[in-house]
């Protein structure tokens, strides 16, 4: 995936969308503290193992914090997305497969591995995670997000996952890795 990226500036975040911020005051064992937070949604994540590919299949998009960090903001995760709609987490599992990756899964084929608070330090907020296996009888479309997401799907083999973990140069989530750590010591053994 192409990204030229121009005209990069940040400005004062005016009637958000999706998070809001807050500053915290408290009493922690007598003492006045004070904390600045971001109040997000929680969110869903995805580990999904293509069968006939022997290989995950992950997405690559551009990321405007991590552009902050290394120039480039392209970054390679876990399908997924947050919780901002009335339905439950592994029907909004379900969607996020099938909008950004491209297969139909059904709710009951999604199996949850367990759940985790993200961005503790300034936001906490709570991701599901959970795993699934797809085929390509199970393909409906291209996958790629939608309104302009500009998802690419991307198949990372078995055998690469480990190295993966441990390229530094592939900005990634903590959570993709311990993805990868789950599947190597629960379902890896098991075939």
């Amino acid at each position: 995936m192409q990204t030229n990226i121009k005209n990069f500036k940040l400005q004062e975040l005016r009637d958000s969308k999706f998070i809001k911020t807050a500053f915290a005051t408290y009493e922690h064992n007598g003492k006045e503290k004070s904390w600045e937070i971001v109040e997000a949604h929680d969110s869903v994540a995805i580990l999904l193992y293509h069968t006939e590919k022997n290989a995950f299949i992950l997405v690559k998009q551009f990321r405007p914090a991590v552009y902050l960090n290394n120039q480039n903001g392209m970054t390679v995760e876990l399908c997924a997305g947050i919780v901002d709609k009335n339905l439950s987490l592994v029907q909004i599992a379900q969607e996020e497969i099938e909008e950004e990756c491209g297969y139909r899964v059904s709710v009951e084929e999604i199996e949850k591995i367990t759940s985790f608070h993200t961005s503790v330090g300034f936001a906490g907020s709570k991701q599901m995670m959970y795993y699934a296996e797809v085929n390509e009888s199970m393909k409906v479309s291209e996958g790629g997000g939608v309104d302009d997401e500009q998802i690419e799907v991307i198949f990372l083999a078995v055998s690469e996952a480990k190295a993966f973990i441990y390229d530094e140069s592939i900005a990634k989530t903590p959570g993709l890795m311990f993805a990868f750590m789950w599947y190597f010591d629960h379902i890896r053994q098991v075939q």
